[in-house]
């Protein structure tokens, strides 16, 4: 069979500075969900083709240098960082936007807010619209690319997945707003890896891998400084069915164990 072939996607890490140390936001998908259902993942999801719009207004590196990062060419990159600053606003209600540059707005969680957000989940609004509204500009400058996962040609949903990752703006506070999950967390990379590996939070391997190289960093500022963790490289993982499990084979030879979701 011809492999489907792998529809463009943004994710964020969303960080915090937490008590016991770097936070990541992390959501559960919903069972019902037709890709990852039951997983722990971040926000994030498919570009919509309005995120190329010209029109939005930019404060940041612009994406001739986003192309550069992540080998595509520069519309690609526009739409990429649009959803990632789209679908975070959608799925934690968090905007990375701002006045001007140096500027980020600092509440979104107002009933007029909310109005657009909901807009923006109809696709009766695109990013563009809304932030000309406002009179903001998109701040590229508060996101670092992170990596790049595509999901392997067996699969019948395949996505090329962009990873940012971004702190969250002093003011705002991510909420629980989106109908694709069940329970939303602040965790740190530890703490998530320990629930999974224990078999309580179930995650797909590009999640699992890139919490593990969230982990070394002790805060927001390190995390940032230090993205991309690692030389920006697409990765494809395969799949080995062995007798304590299935595995998911990267690359590099890591080997991760799959943990899928209890039945209801």
């Amino acid at each position: 069979m011809t492999p489907a072939s792998p529809k463009q996607a943004a994710t964020v890490l969303l960080l915090r500075d937490g008590t016991p140390g770097l936070e990541v936001y992390l959501l559960r998908r919903t069972r019902g969900m037709p890709f990852a259902g039951g997983m722990t993942a971040y926000p994030g999801g498919g570009v919509d083709p309005r995120d190329g719009d010209v029109e939005t207004a930019w404060a940041g590196p612009p994406p001739a240098e986003w192309a550069h990062a992540f080998g595509c060419d520069e519309r690609t990159a526009r739409e990429l960082v649009c959803a990632a600053v789209r679908e975070t606003f959608e799925e934690a209600g968090v905007l990375l936007a701002g006045a001007a540059a140096g500027d980020v707005v600092p509440d979104v969680s107002g009933e007029d807010w909310e109005a657009q957000r909901q807009a923006l989940l109809a696709r009766e609004l695109s990013l563009a619209e809304l932030l000309a509204d406002r009179g903001l500009a998109l701040r590229s400058d508060l996101l670092r690319p992170f990596a790049h996962w595509i999901t392997p040609p067996a699969e019948p949903r395949r996505y090329d997945t962009k990873f940012f990752a971004a702190a969250l703006p002093v003011g705002q506070e991510a909420r629980h707003v989106t109908g694709e999950a069940d329970e939303v967390s602040w965790l740190t990379p530890s703490a998530a890896l320990a629930e999974m590996t224990a078999g309580t939070r179930p995650m797909l391997p590009p999640t699992i891998h890139t919490l593990g190289q969230l982990e070394p960093f002790p805060d927001v500022a390190a995390a940032l400084a230090g993205s991309p963790p690692e030389p920006l490289h697409p990765i494809c993982p395969s799949f080995d069915d062995e007798p304590d499990g299935r595995w998911a084979v990267l690359p590099d030879g890591t080997r991760i164990r799959m943990v899928v979701p209890l039945p209801s």
